[in-house]
């Protein structure tokens, strides 16, 4: 019997979540594609004032219905009890948030409305209370401290603020419109899977809940508050909101998120960052109101410049980096109520780690080490929950003290189902990728898996390419379930990836089908080299710059027995009718008004020649960001040429292949594809 190589790194993932004593081995099963649909999605928590409770999102999933539906539960953070439901409406129920003295839960649902709007819940009992009836959707509520205003975000014209009727009638005109042609001379065109070109933009609104009026914050500004959504905060004493918005202007030919701040009483937005040219987004207030926080990029459209925090005293005007020398990019920071400590998920070599740094400066220091954390929310006495997951085991709510570090698991929705499957082992694994460099890679054995064996392979490629595989429950792109029909499926975090440093994330600026290349090549080579891997059945998936890369591995080597592309980049020139095109000359060596023999050079379109591998093409047609036609270029040239090729587009899709039976189909046709050439 083979034994298996010696593991740069030997431990399996901390966060796998393990069968009981009292499992029988013999009694679970493989993963099957109906399983992924059947887990409970828990969201983000959010704590009460005093810290006793919290209040989260469930999203459950229905094959049946093509849809998710979302309610809200509150769990004791003591561990005093099992999680309660508080909603049980039929639409999607979210973006909990707490009132300032603990007794009711504002939150957004669409029920038998068009939009959602706002509802209050009380904590003693009682029916939700709708407080907005808006011809627009309400979203990411904060109460005002006097707990008689809720503050809002939703969607209005610069010209139409919120008089509502006008904004109901504009509306109802468009949709009667049969053309529906969209006009702009801006280069914000569209969006992920919408056009932006009607000038409709986010403002903050407030509502009273004594006299029932919505009053627009931002009258009359155009600017956009972030293309993802709105990224605002309200000060302590609810005087003044803080927002992410571009701060350039029409046409947008450059893009500049700056943080800028106006008076809930009204007034003009002051810019707060306007002397740094790159983004500045996420802004957050120290519970005492005298700093603001918030993520600032250093250079102009480099998509590999990590995000860095930054504080702005608000008395004296001074802006300085906090955990300057980290050599990492922070998310989801957010201040102790003492204001002594900023807590914040960074990525480090394939996880997601808490950490926590002294708001007067200093050197970060990891508090809970992944799996992967998500969505910290800080309390009293230093008490931080968050979401904790790992590749084998769906998100969980979880608690730490900053004190002492102790992790104590607070929900466990979708344990019970753990229990019945086989999800394989996770081996994290390090080898020397191009340059000699250190790369590190997930490798998922299946179910069953025995050393002595050949099985075949499959490379599972991120997208980004600034992105990385972390150790975590993928919902879309699951390991677990890809190694479930026998595949060792492998994970590798390339040259270009995040969560390895600055230098490693901009290695492959201006080349980015050169060292991730290399790296896949040799990941492949060392898993050879073990000994159990078929090399004559071995196929690489991917999508976004995954498919880029899958479509380069087309161009450049034949050792693979098929690819299966998704939503790939097959020509870097046609990408400028990307939804987003800043940076792009940046990241791909050249502009191509002033060198287009460089992009070309590194497009997988000019190396179709060598084309010979069977691929699957799957690809959404409410794709902005890799427009469809990428897809259709790809499979068209390989039919042509006599390449067997398939292609599946998704007509309700976009980028991703987010609804439930949509996801059952683009699973059935990978297998069946992988089964047909990895026989």
């Amino acid at each position: 019997m083979r034994s298996l190589p010696r593991l740069a790194c030997l431990a399996i993932l901390a966060a796998l979540a393990a069968p009981s004593a009292g499992a029988a081995e013999g009694a679970r099963r493989p993963m099957a594609i109906d399983d992924l649909w059947s887990f409970e999605q828990v969201g983000r928590p959010v704590l009460s004032p005093d810290g006793g409770l919290a209040v989260f999102p469930v999203a459950v999933p229905s094959l049946d219905r093509n849809e998710s539906n979302s309610d809200l539960w509150i769990v004791p953070t003591d561990g005093g009890g099992p999680p309660r439901r508080l909603t049980w409406n039929e639409g999607p129920d979210g973006s909990p948030a707490w009132s300032p003295d603990g007794r009711r839960i504002a939150f957004v649902s669409k029920r038998k409305e068009e939009n959602a709007q706002l509802y209050v819940l009380s904590l003693d009992g009682g029916e939700a209370e709708r407080i907005t009836d808006l011809p627009t959707a309400v979203a990411d509520p904060r109460w005002h401290p006097d707990g008689k205003r809720i503050l809002f975000v939703a969607s209005t014209w610069p010209d139409v603020n919120d008089d509502f009727d006008a904004l109901r009638k504009r509306q109802q005109e468009r949709d009667v419109d049969k053309v529906r042609a969209q006009i702009t001379e801006n280069r914000a065109l569209r969006y992920w899977d919408h056009y932006l070109a009607d000038g409709r933009v986010s403002h903050v609104f407030e509502a009273s809940l004594e006299t029932g009026k919505v009053r627009d914050l931002m009258p009359g500004s155009s600017r956009i508050l972030g293309l993802d959504g709105a990224e605002w905060d309200l000060s302590p004493d609810g005087s003044e909101i803080a927002f992410s918005a571009n701060a350039t202007d029409p046409p947008y030919r450059t893009w500049n998120q700056d943080v800028f701040v106006v008076p809930v009483a009204g007034g003009e937005p002051r810019n707060l960052s306007a002397d740094n040219p790159a983004d500045d987004l996420r802004p957050r207030y120290s519970p005492d109101g005298r700093f603001l926080l918030w993520g600032r990029n250093r250079r102009v459209e480099l998509d590999a410049d990590f995000t860095r925090l930054a504080l702005h005293d608000r008395r004296t005007g001074a802006t300085s980096d906090l955990a300057a020398e980290w050599d990492g990019s922070p998310s989801g920071w957010t201040f102790t109520p003492d204001g002594r400590t900023v807590v914040f998920h960074g990525e480090e070599r394939g996880r997601v780690h808490l950490y926590a740094v002294p708001a007067a400066g200093g050197a970060p220091r990891v508090v809970v080490r992944g799996g992967s954390t998500g969505g910290a929310c800080a309390g009293p006495d230093g008490l931080v929950l968050f979401t904790l997951q790992s590749l084998t085991r769906p998100p969980e709510i979880a608690a730490v003290r900053l004190a002492d570090g102790e992790i104590r698991n607070l929900t466990a929705f979708n344990d019970a189902k753990l229990l019945a499957l086989d999800l394989g082992r996770v081996e994290d694994v390090t080898f020397a990728g191009a340059n000699g460099d250190p790369v590190q890679m997930f490798v998922v054995l299946p179910p069953g898996f025995d050393p002595a064996r050949k099985w075949p392979l499959v490379h599972l490629i991120h997208g980004g390419p600034h992105g990385a595989w972390t150790d975590s429950f993928h919902f879309r792109w699951n390991a677990a379930l890809m190694a479930s029909r026998g595949y060792v499926t492998v994970l590798v975090n390339f040259h270009g990836s995040t969560g390895f440093g600055q230098a490693f994330a901009e290695s492959i600026v201006g080349a980015h089908g050169d060292k991730p290349f290399t790296d896949i090549m040799r990941a492949t080579d060392r898993l050879i080299a073990a000994g159990y891997v078929d090399e004559t059945r071995m196929a690489a998936a991917g999508g976004s710059y995954g498919g880029y890369l899958v479509a380069w591995i087309l161009g450049h080597t034949g050792r693979f027995a098929a690819l299966v592309d998704h939503a790939g980049v097959y020509d870097l020139m046609a990408q400028f009718a990307s939804d987003a095109t800043w940076g792009r000359s940046t990241n791909y060596g050249a502009a191509p008004w002033e060198d287009p023999g460089t992009i070309d050079r590194w497009s997988p379109s000019r190396y179709a020649a060598s084309f010979r591998t069977p691929t699957l093409v799957l690809h959404g047609e409410k794709d902005f960001r890799v427009p469809v036609t990428q897809g259709i270029n790809l499979h068209g040239v390989l039919t042509a040429k006599g390449v067997p090729s398939r292609i599946v587009i998704f007509p309700e899709e976009g980028h991703g292949v987010v609804k439930p039976q949509g996801s059952r189909l683009w699973w059935t046709e990978v297998f069946a594809w992988l089964e047909r050439w990895l026989k």
